[in-house]
């Protein structure tokens, strides 16, 4: 299976730069798999095709302002590190700018020193650093004024207001990056969604390079993904046990929860509850043990998302459910539409 399999033509006007406003104003194209048929429809209506018996599966993550610009401290040169994965208290994986000029032994400097960092090594599957910080006080604090928040680079336009790259219900900071499925909602909303029967469910995955990475490789099957800390509670898993045994269906907001829950679950599709790091790849003729609907943005060509949603609906489908999208002139990407596969 090749990388190229998963292309489709995009127009560069159809990559959302700002989100919609109010947040469930996105459009949302509703695709059933039994017929293949379409609808088009505005995000807020997806409470008419949850039943009061689904789970609705939120990843609870927030995200941090994982972009720091300093300068390297022996030659004053601009140095860009963004934040990945936490080691421990003080250490990271993170990508550095300029990658060539930070080796091992290079300190940089941020805030006119009131964060400082080290080069500690390499990481080789992902081109990063390790990177070891010193600082007085509370990290956290220290990040929140320093850091910015890391739009992806197809956005070009300033975010005015910070907490439209966060879900409403984001809780536990960790994410290089928004799993951008859940900006669709608004606590009116999940009100209604909740007032239908529907049994909201959080789980829990670190956005980090593993979600968005690109495949470089031109074999599907030599792409290795980048592991990110997951986790499933005892009340989560005995939840979404009970719901599927009864009949009713586990509904995912977002490719993140998917991993999540498919990391979690046995081949039988019982979810177990844990914590661990994941390096899942789902891909075509990958068994989807857990899932059986997704809520879902529409993702960039040749990605591990895309990937993944073929896996659900497969490759020519969502290929051909694409081409209506940009036919439609639905928005694409972070700030685009929503698309529904039940």
């Amino acid at each position: 299976m090749k990388t190229s399999d998963f292309d489709y033509y995009l127009p560069q006007e159809l990559i959302a730069q700002t989100p919609a406003e109010p947040r469930d104003h996105s459009r949302l194209l509703v695709y059933h798999r039994k017929d293949g048929s379409i609808e088009h429809k505005h995000f807020y209506d997806i409470v008419d095709y949850l039943g009061p018996n689904d789970a609705l599966v939120i990843n609870e993550t927030k995200v941090i302002p994982a972009r720091l610009l300093g300068i390297k401290e022996e030659t004053g040169v601009p140095v860009e590190v963004l934040l990945l994965r936490r080691i421990n208290t003080t250490d990271w994986e993170a990508l550095v700018r300029p990658g060539r000029r930070l080796k091992p032994g290079t300190f940089c400097s941020f805030g006119d020193g009131a964060l400082r960092c080290e080069i500690l090594g390499n990481v080789e599957e992902i081109g990063g650093r390790v990177v070891r910080f010193s600082f007085d006080g509370v990290f956290e604090e220290i990040l929140d004024r320093l850091g910015e928040m890391p739009l992806p680079p197809y956005i070009h336009e300033k975010l005015e207001d910070a907490s439209r790259y966060q879900t409403v219900y984001a809780k536990q900071e960790g994410s290089a990056a928004a799993p951008t499925a859940g900006l669709h909602f608004t606590p009116e909303l999940l009100e209604r969604i909740r007032a239908k029967g529907v049994t909201v469910v959080p789980v829990l995955l670190h956005v980090g390079l593993g979600t968005f990475r690109p495949v470089k490789e031109d074999d599907v099957d030599d792409h290795v993904m980048h592991s990110e800390y997951c986790q499933v509670t005892e009340e989560a898993a005995d939840t979404l046990n009970r719901i599927r045994r009864e009949g009713g269906r586990i509904v995912c907001v977002g490719t993140t929860s998917v991993r999540t829950l498919e990391t979690m679950a046995t081949e039988d599709g019982i979810v177990h509850a844990g914590a661990k790091d994941t390096a899942i790849f789902i891909k075509p003729g990958v068994k989807i043990k857990a899932v059986d609907a997704l809520i879902t943005n529409f993702h960039l060509p040749q990605s591990t998302l895309l990937m993944l949603i073929s896996t659900l609906m497969g490759r020519e489908e969502a290929l051909a459910a694409y081409r209506v999208a940009v036919d439609e002139k639905y928005r694409f990407f972070s700030f685009g539409d929503a698309m529904f596969i039940e």
